[in-house]
């Protein structure tokens, strides 16, 4: 089962929950139990989505950024 497939569930059971004869109490722990559900799962859609955005297609992950360097940090003769 995907993680698309789960939210549409749990959203189906969210918006049926109200009409089912299930006591206050129960229905209380229901709705956070799926809340949380639902936002560790949109959680885990939003870091596979970040990490697909930043994926270069050879394994390596990175993102746009530049850092100038000098000739100095790379000459060892001038470090000693």
């Amino acid at each position: 089962m995907t993680k698309e497939t789960l939210v549409f569930i749990f959203g189906i059971c969210l918006t049926v929950l109200p009409f089912l004869g299930i006591p206050e109490l129960w229905k209380q722990y229901l709705v956070s139990g799926i809340g949380v559900i639902l936002i560790i799962t949109g959680y885990a859609l939003r870091r596979n989505l970040f990490l697909l955005k930043i994926d270069r297609g050879n394994g390596e992950r990175g993102s746009d950024s530049f850092v100038e360097t000098t000739k100095q940090l790379f000459d060892k003769t001038e470090l000693q």
